[in-house]
């Protein structure tokens, strides 16, 4: 075989290799995904005990810890007991509101939280995320700055803690992706990423091939959600209408986890809830296969 031959074939093999990288049928791997909205979205109103040896049991590894009812004071401890059986907590939620958190100031919660963070081993990723009175009544322009001086303030007090911070798609003009995506921009910093929820999705739908271009680079975490435009905001995965479109098309951008799958029901076991996003899951796997045979 000439040398051209061998070198055709070889940029054949490469092609091939660069084709599956993107080929949706790189399946989610549901032994992988983390819950998200466990803590404060459970009927049972789990201990920390409990809810590890819940996790324990399903098998699954890693969880995010989110505010709940606002009470940190066993957080330590849920952290103490997650590392003892192997179990990652691997993002914690911060949420910040006009009316109790400024730069030097934070409420006492956030204060709370941030303080018990610096007195665990694990460093997890802090998801931040901003009530819509921060922008209310002022344009883009002075909205991109107001977040942009938060945020400073926010990641200086991340970096003390030896956490990474991530933007999290909550509600209002600080969830879209446009609007986080120059937030980052402006700060100038490589180290803050973006967390996509698809749970506040919804106005996103129609955009979203255009949008998943553009914070594809910045991705570090997608939690996973069925969706609907019309809502509700909550629905178990493969129930929507528009979740495998959109997971597709970020496979197919080259994003490949990690994914979160929720809890965030009130008034249900959240084990149920889990166990049906998990069915929900493998669903959308074997659709992902079906499409490519």
């Amino acid at each position: 075989m000439g040398n051209l031959s061998k070198l055709i074939i070889a940029c054949l093999i490469l092609i091939h290799i660069k084709a599956c990288k993107k080929n949706p049928a790189q399946l989610i791997k549901v032994e992988e995904v983390s819950a998200w909205c466990i803590i404060g979205f459970d009927a049972l109103e789990r201990t920390p005990e409990q809810r590890i040896a819940l996790l324990k049991e399903m098998d699954i590894k890693k969880y995010g810890y989110n505010r709940g009812k606002g009470d940190y004071s066993l957080l330590k401890h849920e952290f103490k007991l997650a590392k003892e059986n192997n179990i990652e907590i691997s993002s914690v939620f911060v949420w910040l509101n006009a009316n109790r958190d400024s730069i030097g100031k934070l409420s006492d919660v956030n204060e709370k939280l941030l303080t018990q963070l610096k007195e665990v081993d694990q460093k997890p990723a802090i998801w931040v995320s901003f009530s819509n009175n921060y922008f209310e009544n002022i344009d883009d322009q002075k909205s991109i700055q107001v977040a942009v001086d938060m945020i400073k303030y926010i990641k200086s007090r991340t970096d003390d803690l030896g956490c990474q911070l991530a933007l999290y798609n909550h509600t209002g003009w600080f969830a879209k992706p446009q609007n986080q995506i120059n937030i980052i921009k402006e700060i100038g910093l490589e180290d803050i990423s973006m967390v996509y929820n698809f749970h506040h999705a919804q106005g996103d739908v129609d955009e979203f091939s255009e949008s998943v271009k553009m914070i594809k680079p910045y991705l570090s975490y997608v939690n996973l959600n069925g969706v609907k435009k019309e809502g509700p905001k909550i629905v178990d995965i493969g129930k929507g209408d528009h979740e495998y479109e959109m997971i597709n098309k970020l496979i197919k951008e080259g994003y490949d986890g990690p994914w979160g799958i929720l809890g965030h029901i009130k008034t249900e076991d959240v084990k149920v809830v889990l166990e049906r996003n998990i069915e929900g899951l493998k669903s959308l796997n074997t659709r992902f296969k079906n499409s490519t045979k």
